[in-house]
């Protein structure tokens, strides 16, 4: 690729990246090639579809979740990896509508994308669930779907950021839930 196509490669990534972090899914590509100051001819040619681009973005964002997800697990006991994985899995989404999209299934099958890369997060949530589950720190009878849709409310619920407060409140109540019951 010619050092001029990377360039603007990496322009319209990075404009997608703000894009649809402020904005969400339904950013338009004119929006993204605007904010890229290019045209969105040289979006397509990069990205045929706005789907492709939006999937570059999210397996890039996957593979931040699941190296942090490991350096959780190598730092820390089970519980508390889980805990804090969770946690930043809200805050990271809260922050970026595009993720937080991504991990909703709002018409994206994350699972699907990230399959083969390495960097499935709900595979890598349910590695730390299973872990936490094992060590008696979290309750046997969830799984991996069910912690994604507690995290998909959680970040709901602190969306765009503005009150981290009741983020920081629904976090500590699900992962109350999530205890073992005596």
């Amino acid at each position: 690729m010619r050092a001029d196509a990377r360039r603007n490669r990496e322009k319209v990534l990075r404009a997608a990246y703000e894009a649809f972090a402020s904005e969400g899914r339904g950013v338009s590509v004119q929006e993204i090639a605007r904010r890229a100051g290019v045209g969105t001819g040289t979006v397509s040619r990069h990205f045929p579809t706005k789907e492709a681009l939006y999937e570059a973005i999210v397996l890039d964002r996957m593979e931040v979740l699941a190296g942090a997800a490991e350096g959780f697990a190598a730092e820390r006991g089970p519980g508390e990896a889980f805990s804090a994985f969770l946690g930043f899995m809200v805050d990271e989404g809260a922050l970026d509508h595009g993720l937080a999209d991504a991990l909703s299934g709002d018409g994206f099958d994350v699972v699907a994308a990230a399959r083969g890369t390495g960097h499935d997060v709900v595979e890598v949530l349910g590695a730390l669930l299973a872990r936490a589950q094992e060590a008696g720190e979290v309750r046997g009878d969830v799984d991996a779907a069910d912690v994604k849709a507690l995290v998909s409310g959680c970040i709901a619920r602190g969306r765009g950021g503005a009150d981290e407060a009741a983020r920081r409140r629904t976090v500590a109540v699900v992962l109350d839930g999530l205890r073992p019951r005596a």
